[in-house]
């Protein structure tokens, strides 16, 4: 076969002519992969949503902490559950086998439609932008086009309002040339996909390690921001329900800079000893992930008091020209522009295994459930993911896209977590290597923590739940028409 793999149509193949994925990712892979997808460019911008509505620093500590425990007692659940069904597709798989067919469509038309297409999209670019600080040729200072999308006035019928208007800079297409380059490597087989994950993380390990060893070493801190405590003391003024609004609120940065510890999940068919390496990867990763967290964040407060974190969208920008000096932007917007390749790496990877999963099960592009004869990949799933990541990266709309679906990805794993209790009672015959660390209380404190965040977003952040409830439920038309082909192809 020649350099370029030959894409088979599902109509070319006999069943017994259906390849398989390939079982070769080991533990570190997997922990790896979890780690990367996790880690990508929000611990280099969060901190300033977490110290604004908690400007106390056992506070703001205490939140990362609370984020990572929170996680936690969502792993072991998700451990059993990827212990019971090791197969790609995850969380997609967990929620069909507890609530059936429209909720895990629901959950995987989220994923494709923003979260996993938003976040490519939006790394990719980041990516990009960072090593333009570096390289000034791919700078986003350099527009290469400003498109209006106009509606006529109801005064008079000309066109002088826009709806929206997309700037594409030279940024975007070096992000359009990086979506491009992490799907040609990932169709040609998972061991060269997970290869260029492997080696962007430890080199993101590697930097991120250094910026903190060099932060306390050599950098112009102070211990005393450490101490430094807001109006009000360590309640700040605030009565006891404003507080734990204020949590809340703080966990939204939070939860966002946890997620992707699912990933590993959705490519469970792929991994040595999944009914062990999947749920010993998540446990691991999102401990690596809580010590890295808690170590960047130690820096930023060295380097700045609270109320000053509270004022950079770049903090690790700012926190780098204080301790050291303004030629430390050009290596950390390096160090960035890696973080961010790398995680854009593990989506790429993880994502198109959810979508295979929907295609095999009929309710997705037919054409997503083929596996390459000899890549052993599911091709048309990365062929697929990866164009949509260009259309929303070429529609600028990405970020705020995915602002409105973190309410849904929070609520998908609540879900999913009380699946476990609904799967102990409906399908007590699976067998369970592992059985759930703390059943039922772990997973109960998450659900309630899930819960009360859920509501807690629902009306503190009103907007982006309504328009994320509302992504979601865009998705049931297509649920229906390709449930309805697929019973169409049955007869």
């Amino acid at each position: 076969m020649s350099g370029v793999p030959t894409l088979l149509t599902p109509e070319a193949e006999t069943p017994s002519e259906q390849p398989s994925l390939v079982r070769g990712l080991s533990l570190l892979d997997s922990v790896l992969l979890l780690v990367s997808g996790i880690i990508g460019s929000s611990i280099f911008l969060t901190a300033k949503d977490i110290a604004g509505p908690l400007p106390n620093p056992k506070l703001f500590f205490l939140v990362w902490v609370l984020g990572g425990v929170i996680s936690l007692c969502a792993c072991v659940a998700f451990a059993e559950l990827g212990s019971m069904f090791p197969d790609s597709g995850g969380q997609y798989i967990y929620l069909r086998e507890a609530y059936g067919d429209l909720v895990a469509f629901l959950y995987g038309w989220m994923l494709f439609a923003v979260a996993n297409g938003g976040t490519i999209a939006a790394l990719s670019v980041a990516a990009a932008a960072y090593m333009g600080n570096i390289v000034p040729w791919m700078s986003q200072q350099h527009v290469m086009a400003n498109i209006h999308l106009p509606y006529p006035s109801l005064a008079d019928g000309h066109f002088v309002e826009a709806i929206f208007t997309i700037v594409f800079t030279r940024a975007h297409a070096v992000g359009l040339l990086l979506i491009a380059i992490l799907t040609y490597v990932n169709v040609f087989g998972l061991r060269w996909g997970a290869l260029l994950q492997n080696i962007s993380t430890w080199t993101k390990f590697t930097a991120m390690a250094a910026f903190v060893v060099l932060g306390f070493a050599i950098g112009k801190g102070h211990w005393s921001n450490f101490s430094a405590q807001a109006p009000g003391g360590l309640s700040m003024g605030l009565s006891p329900g404003h507080l734990i609004s204020a949590l809340g609120v703080g966990l939204i940065a939070v939860f966002f800079a946890y997620d992707g510890w699912v990933y590993i999940t959705w490519v469970a068919g792929e991994v040595k000893d999944p009914r062990r390496n999947v749920p010993l990867a998540m446990v691991l990763g999102v401990l690596a992930v809580g010590a890295i967290y808690l170590a960047m964040n130690m820096v930023y407060v060295y380097a700045l008091p609270l109320n000053e974190v509270a004022k950079y969208e770049t903090i690790a920008h700012a926190a780098a020209t204080k301790l050291f000096s303004p030629a430390a932007a050009v290596w950390l917007s390096a160090m960035i522009a890696i973080s961010c390749f790398s995680a854009a790496a593990a989506c790429t990877l993880a994502g198109s295994r959810v979508y295979l999963a929907m295609a095999q099960d009929g309710v997705f592009f037919r054409r997503m459930a083929v596996i390459h004869p000899k890549w052993r990949t599911p091709a048309f799933s990365l062929i697929g993911q990866g164009l949509w990541a260009a259309v929303l990266t070429m529609s600028g709309r990405y970020d705020q896209l995915y602002t409105y679906v973190i309410f849904g990805m929070v609520l998908s794993y609540t879900l999913t977590v009380i699946g476990l209790f609904v799967l102990r009672w409906k399908r007590p015959d699976v067998p369970r290597p592992y059985r759930c660390t703390g059943y039922p209380w772990l997973p109960a404190i998450y659900v309630l923590v899930g819960a009360a965040w859920t509501l807690n977003t629902i009306i503190q952040r009103p907007t982006e739940a309504f328009w994320g409830a509302t992504i979601v439920l865009i998705g049931i038309p297509g649920y229906l028409y390709w449930k309805h082909k697929s019973r169409a192809d049955a007869v």
